[in-house]
Parts: structure tokens; sequence; C-alpha cells
């Protein structure tokens, strides 16, 4: 898959369902670090949508076709986030969210291999205008 070039990726941008029920949506994102990270350099994303905020054990990522709580980054010493691949952010929201334009906000950070961590960790904030189609 070719990447955007911004951190938020258009493509992937939907409802999720389980169970016949609209239970959130994804939101795809790609790294701007120039190197892979590894999930435990990851620190949590925060999601906004139309000033909504989403946080905590709101939001899952999947890399690798796997999916991983925020508050358990830290178990998985093994598992990287290549550069070539976007990551999706899940949000739980019940009913998702309605068709038509959303300004989406998406913040996260991530401590680097050669420098001590949490003493480089600067936010990367992303906004744009996206539009949920069925």
């Amino acid at each position: 898959m070719l990447l955007e070039k911004g951190m938020i990726q258009l493509r992937g941008f939907r409802n999720v369902s389980k169970d016949g029920k609209t239970v959130g949506f994804q939101v795809p994102i790609r790294s701007h670090y120039y190197r892979a990270v590894w999930l435990p350099q990851l620190r949590p994303a925060t999601v906004a949508v139309d000033g909504e905020k989403f946080e905590g054990a709101q939001i899952t990522w999947t890399i690798g076709g796997k999916i991983y709580a925020q508050a358990d980054f830290d178990k998985y010493g093994d598992v990287i986030w290549p550069l070539w691949e976007p990551a999706t952010l899940t949000v739980s929201k019940p009913g998702g969210l309605k068709m038509g334009s959303h300004e989406v906000e998406v913040t996260y950070t991530y401590s680097t291999s050669y420098i001590p961590p949490r003493a480089d960790e600067r936010p990367l904030t992303e906004k744009k205008k996206m539009v949920l189609v069925a």
C-alpha cells in the first residue's frame, strides 16, 4: 500500500461493526519517525472527531494484523511498527460516526531508541477533514 504524506491516512477511515452493530470507527495513521518503532516506544494516542475526544482504553492499535491495547504496549518488546505499514487506530464509540464530513485530530508520541525515554517525547498532532462514506 502506498502511504499518503500526512500522518492521518484517508484510506481506511470507516465505521466498524461487531455482531451486526456499529461499535466504533477506524483511523489509519503512518509513522513520521525515520525508522521503525517498537511498541514499548509508543505512548497512548488520542483521537478527536468534531471536538469529541477519545483516549486510553477507548483506542486500540492494529499493527501487522494484530490488535494491541494502549495500556499493554510495554508487554510487547518484540513487536515493531514498520515504516511502510499504517497502524489502524480503532476507537470504541457505540453507533460509530455519522456519514459525511468530519474534522479528525490524532495525537501520539514515541521515545527514540538513542535518547532516554520520556526525555525526547514531543507529541505529533495532525488535523484533517475526512469524509465517511458507506
